[in-house]
């Protein structure tokens, strides 16, 4: 996660802030509000690096982030070389605190395991047919 200082532009401060959280935050934790890249309604973030985890909580007031604006919160919160996820649990360990929040995780001690990209899609080679886009395949998954 980036340190949270580079963000404090964006950062919550306040009565409000320290009734919820207790404090202001550092440069790992912190609350704060952050433009939509879609329509400029506040995304509100809260933010914790402790306990072996990095965790980003994104809320709107009215609706659930959008894709877009959650790759926005992505792309400031966390380096370009992290990859991050949202993680979608057993119904019996589902907790939901506020309808609009969604989360990024990412744990400090371990890389989170990716599929081949080639499962997830093509880069910029045009594939011509089914039969290049299996030997593309085979030839990805034996590297």
């Amino acid at each position: 996660m980036r340190n949270l200082h580079q963000l404090e532009q964006y950062r919550l401060r306040g009565r409000a802030v320290l009734d919820f959280c207790g404090w202001e935050g550092d440069a790992a934790h912190g609350a704060f509000r952050v433009p939509s890249c879609i329509d400029r309604a506040p995304l509100v973030v809260v933010v914790s690096g402790s306990d072996g985890w990095d965790h980003v909580s994104v809320s709107r007031k009215n609706r659930c982030p959008s894709w877009p604006e959650m790759e926005q919160i992505k792309r400031l919160f966390f380096e370009d070389t992290e990859t991050v996820m949202q993680l979608h649990v057993p119904v019996a360990d589902h907790v939901n605190m506020h309808p609009n929040c969604l989360h990024l995780w990412r744990p400090h001690n371990a890389d989170i395991p990716r599929p081949p990209s080639i499962h997830v899609g093509l880069s910029d080679t045009p594939i011509r047919d089914r039969a290049e886009a299996m030997a593309l395949r085979k030839r990805v998954m034996s590297e």
